[in-house]
């Protein structure tokens, strides 16, 4: 989609939360993505339960995904998004699967593939998680994940252990 000088790229992000509240985490991530400079479109999966990651002893997380256009490049959205994380109260420590109060993952962004050291495009966990995958589909069914197929075939090879649709 273009309008005079900007161009509109699709882009998809998973939404997680375990602590304080999770759905309302969740939502709330939900409406701040909405509500940034060069969004439009937004739709918002519903809320899954899912068990954590990394056998870390921790509650369950609440995930969804939402969708949208965007005028920012990849970088720019991977810079607003964790921004957003810190304003809503994340805390980067040394534990990768630490609990969170808020965790944003830039999934798809249109139909690009890139390797950086901060930005992996699509992300490098999409394949392997059905958190990600069931939600995603719920909003893009038919959404060829660049380079690794449609997300329906995706969602199929993870199953649903562990996952429960809460909303």
């Amino acid at each position: 989609m273009s309008t005079g000088n900007e161009t509109w790229t699709p882009a998809y992000v998973a939404l997680g939360s375990n602590l304080d509240d999770p759905p309302a985490q969740v939502r709330a991530a939900a409406r701040a993505v909405a509500a940034m400079a060069g969004v439009a479109a937004l739709q918002t999966s519903p809320l899954y339960v899912s068990e954590p990651l990394g056998g870390l002893a921790q509650p369950d997380y609440v995930n969804a995904v939402v969708g949208f256009l965007t005028t920012l490049s990849a970088r720019q959205l991977l810079e607003h998004l964790q921004g957003l994380e810190a304003q809503m109260g994340r805390i980067r420590g040394p534990l990768h699967w630490a609990p969170r109060r808020i965790d944003l993952d830039l999934l798809v962004y249109g139909e690009q593939r890139l390797e950086r050291p901060r930005l992996t495009l699509p992300h490098p966990g999409i394949v392997s998680r059905n958190f990600v995958l069931y939600p995603l589909s719920d909003i893009a069914p038919t959404l060829e994940v660049p380079g690794l197929g449609p997300v329906s075939r995706l969602r199929a090879a993870v199953g649903d252990k562990g996952l429960r649709r809460l909303t």
